[in-house]
């Protein structure tokens, strides 16, 4: 299960009356491409499939896995194959193929401060997104840690959200998404969270506008003067 509080206890009731900023990983943190591009190559040339060019495939960069190699290998035969392939190199080493976006470990820091709960939602399995954060040294500032399960579980944004509000004890209300693509900005409008849209991750303002994120923001500095302006404490 991803890190969080359990319902009822004191900590969650103490958690529900606070202010929640759930942040996306990839994109909106870290800036993974190199290690997640990597991976996709090596699971389909090691399967024998097309491997498409480096800069082409930067729309893997968001989307659940299973589903992008659904479309790379045109079904879902050798998905679970290459999936596996795939997290066997990212988990020997490319998962920290990635760097910190400019700025944003000072805007963790200063929502932290400001007395926001941080909590991560990112579809990237939870096994290998707090090993980053801890990496990055990161993972303290956080509440919690949630992601999806090796076995899809809470593979996509909406019902990874709506497990977080439920195991947290959260409400909707209380909450705003940071994300840089358009599956942060349904899942979390599905249990009605305004989303951030960050133009500095794999999106862009059009992709995010279009999926109707409340405000786009420009650079990670800007991003807590935002929180405190959309969700005062």
């Amino acid at each position: 299960m991803s890190v969080s509080s359990k319902p009822g206890s004191e900590q969650a009731r103490q958690q529900a009356t606070r202010r929640h900023v759930l942040l996306d990983l990839d994109g909106t943190i870290a800036e993974p491409a190199q290690g997640i591009i990597g991976s996709v190559q090596y699971a389909l040339r090691e399967i024998g499939a097309p491997v498409p060019d480096f800069a082409t495939l930067h729309w893997v960069i968001g989307p659940p896995l299973r589903a992008s190699f659904k479309e790379l290998l045109g079904g879902r035969e050798r998905v679970e194959e290459a999936l596996t392939l795939y997290r066997s190199r990212y988990q020997g080493g490319a998962m920290f193929e990635a760097q910190l976006y400019e700025g944003i470990a000072d805007a963790v820091r200063a929502l932290e401060a400001d007395g926001y709960a941080l909590r991560l939602a990112t579809s990237k399995a939870h096994v290998f997104a707090r090993p980053i954060l801890e990496h990055f040294g990161l993972a303290p500032h956080f509440a919690a840690i949630h992601g999806s399960e090796l076995d899809g579980r809470n593979d996509d944004k909406g019902d990874l959200i709506g497990h977080i509000l439920e195991v947290d004890g959260i409400a909707p209300a209380d909450a705003i998404m940071v994300g840089d693509r358009k599956y942060d900005v349904a899942g979390a409008a599905r249990h009605g969270i305004a989303t951030i849209g960050a133009l500095w991750g794999h999106g862009g303002a059009a992709e995010l506008t279009e999926a109707a994120a409340l405000v786009l923001c420009e650079r990670p500095s800007d991003l807590p003067a935002l929180v405190r302006r959309l969700l005062p404490i």
